[in-house]
């Protein structure tokens, strides 16, 4: 029987309500207050990018799995894409487009690509127990306060991509159980690091980059580390 989603399912209900409840905020905070709440939202995403980053067990693998899916994504068009689908919602709320699309990408990505994401939906995939994402569900709620207060409709619309990535990821722990070890798990969080320091580069106006582009170094990774013997291999290399 394949696993009942209630985990993701209250992780998306606190999603909508924080983001819901930071956007009745976002009205009546004065834009001054908003520029330098951005700007915390900035340097916790890098506090959190470098908590992530750090449980790199195979830095070249990482590299190379950043190089070659930041290529497929910009050949794919990955950051244009997502740039179309987010000005269209904007224009439907009648929202500032860069925002919206910040908005969406951040919360995405600080609510999707990490440890407690990724250990707790596999924990649902495999033993049908729901809890870290609740606890993460808790945490997700509070943060979209701030996040929507601050980025507006983007956050909101985050929830639609945060149920499809984290209960994929609980699906595919179902159907492939030997392939989610503490290792890829590791490599993947320092993988999704790397791509939060870059979101939280761009909150922080320092540089926009296109991290949307670098979302296929997520499947090149798990392709590296499992495929056809691949983890002995890549601990020997760099690891």
């Amino acid at each position: 029987m394949m696993p009942f989603p209630l985990g993701t399912i209250i992780n998306v209900s606190t999603v909508l309500l924080g983001s819901l409840f930071g956007l009745l905020l976002h009205k009546g905070i004065p834009e001054k207050y908003k520029k330098i709440l951005f700007q915390a939202i900035g340097l916790f995403t890098l506090m959190i990018a470098v908590n992530m980053v750090i449980k790199v067990r195979n830095p070249l693998v990482v590299i190379f799995s950043l190089i070659v899916g930041g290529f497929l994504g910009e050949l794919a068009g990955f950051e244009a894409w997502l740039e179309a689908m987010s000005d269209k919602l904007a224009s439907l709320f009648k929202t500032d487009k860069g925002r919206f699309s910040q908005g969406l990408l951040s919360a995405f990505l600080l609510f999707c690509v990490g440890s407690m994401t990724l250990v707790g939906a596999i924990d649902e995939g495999l033993r049908q127990d729901s809890s870290l994402l609740m606890t993460k569900a808790i945490l997700d709620g509070f943060v979209s306060v701030s996040l929507a207060s601050s980025l507006g409709f983007g956050v909101l619309f985050s929830v639609i991509p945060l149920f499809i990535f984290q209960y994929g990821i609980t699906l595919a722990a179902f159907f492939a159980q030997d392939i989610f070890s503490p290792y890829l798990i590791d490599q993947l969080t320092a993988l999704g690091g790397v791509m939060i320091l870059g979101l939280g580069i761009g909150l922080l106006d320092i540089k926009k980059l296109k991290v949307s582009n670098l979302l296929p170094s997520i499947l090149i990774l798990v392709i590296l580390t499992t495929g056809l013997g691949g983890l002995d291999l890549l601990k020997y290399i760099g690891g």
